[in-house]
């Protein structure tokens, strides 16, 4: 069809040498064609406010080192942000296993788990902890690596050539894991000679991780980061000896699992040995759980309360029956108190920011009724239990029951 006055004409343009982006509050930032979702966000005031460390680029998450080659719809994402609060983690571990690299390059270091306070908790593996003076050194390095705002390489490899690489500097554990994985390649990071992966995105440079420090706790240390809500201030550490001892009971037992790595997990449930370790597992905890009963038994007459905390679907139901169980073996006989029958109605039932239910606020919690009804049975009074009707949202009463002299209640 040849083309006319009225239909128009179709023919070939240039790409202007700029683009935009449209930021949630209908502010639009124009930049260069090609350049980094970073150089564009550098202009606005939120840059200066809060960390800015990644974007969600329309409605993806990408690194700030996304190029923006056309029109998108983006949203800064800082510390602030559960994905950007995961980022500065990913990125500030990577710089503490880079740091610690360059000065013990003959001792390997195990990132292990979390702490309240807001960090990680670390040690050396073979090898006596290290001094406060260590600590010392490798904290200066990391702030080095950081005023030097040193690139953050992304690289994608092979797999077999990361293989190779772990094989190469004694990573078995990730060696193991990788001989699972799928794709035939892998997400490198690379700063100076220290290369590996964290399962996400990093920020571009060592010049964004300003805020951490390095505190020793146990025969570790703790990396400290901020907290979502403060994401430049360090809160004091707080000390959990019962705690950091459960962690270091669960790394014995898995060392006498031979799980000593997610990659050994997979190899053992490939050579059919999982119900082997479930049983094992299940034989150990159950152990775990006679002592405690033995430690309650051995006060007999003085608890009255045992108390069971942990987040929802955490197995404290679970955990309450098979303490119950073991106590009836010592011939102790429990009451279970179950909070979950303390639930407000449904109507009343505070909502988060999403406007979902919050379940675990205080305020889903009967508090009144609860330390009322916990005052009756602990004085040996009858107490009409509440039950809760998950189908209904309502509050119904249940059975009545009385606790004896020597019985106690197991609140969960």
């Amino acid at each position: 069809m040849q083309n006319n006055t009225e239909q128009g004409s179709v023919h070939e343009v240039e790409l202007r040498p700029t683009v935009e982006i449209h930021l949630p509050d209908g502010r639009i930032l124009q930049g260069p064609r090609g350049a980094a979702v970073e150089t564009f966000l550098r202009v606005i005031p939120e840059w200066r406010k809060m960390p800015i460390v990644g974007a969600v680029i329309n409605h993806e998450l990408r690194e700030l080192t996304y190029t923006i080659d056309m029109e998108a719809r983006v949203t800064p994402v800082s510390m602030n942000d559960v994905d950007g609060a995961r980022i500065y983690r990913r990125s500030i571990t990577f710089l503490l296993e880079s740091a610690f690299d360059d000065i013990f390059p003959d001792i390997k270091l195990s990132v292990d788990h979390s702490v309240a306070s807001g960090g990680f908790f670390c040690e050396v593996i073979d090898h006596e902890p290290l001094s406060r003076a260590d600590l010392s050194r490798l904290e200066e390095r990391m702030r080095e690596l950081v005023e030097a705002n040193l690139p953050f390489e992304r690289q994608e490899v092979p797999l077999q050539e990361a293989i190779d690489w772990f094989r190469e500097t004694d990573c078995m554990d990730k060696v193991h894991l990788l001989k699972f994985r799928q794709k035939d390649y892998l997400v490198l990071y690379r700063l100076g000679k220290h290369r590996d992966y964290h399962h996400g995105y990093m920020v571009p440079s060592t010049g964004y991780l300003k805020w951490f420090a390095l505190s020793p706790m146990g025969e570790g240390f703790v990396l400290r980061y901020p907290r979502r809500k403060d994401s430049k201030e360090l809160v004091p550490i707080l000390e959990s000896p019962a705690l950091l001892k459960t962690f270091r009971q669960y790394g014995n037992w898995l060392a006498r699992l031979g799980i000593d790595s997610t990659g050994a997990l997979d190899e053992a449930i490939q050579g059919g040995r999982i119900s082997e370790l479930i049983l094992m597992s299940e034989a150990l905890h159950e152990q775990k759980i006679a002592e405690i009963a033995s430690q309650i038994a051995g006060h007999k007459g003085q608890i009255r309360v045992v108390l069971i905390a942990g987040p929802s679907s955490s197995g404290k139901t679970t955990f309450s029956k098979r303490l119950a169980v073991q106590l009836l073996a010592n011939g102790i006989e429990p009451l279970a108190v179950e909070l979950d029958n303390y639930f407000v109605d449904r109507d009343k039932t505070p909502k988060d920011e999403n406007g979902q239910y919050d379940f675990e606020a205080l305020g889903a919690l009967n508090t009144v009724r609860l330390n009322a009804d916990l005052l009756k049975l602990i004085n040996g009074e009858p107490v009409c239990m509440p039950f809760y009707n998950f189908k209904s949202g309502k509050s119904e009463e249940g059975e009545v029951v009385q606790i004896k002299k020597d019985q106690l209640m197991i609140l969960e």
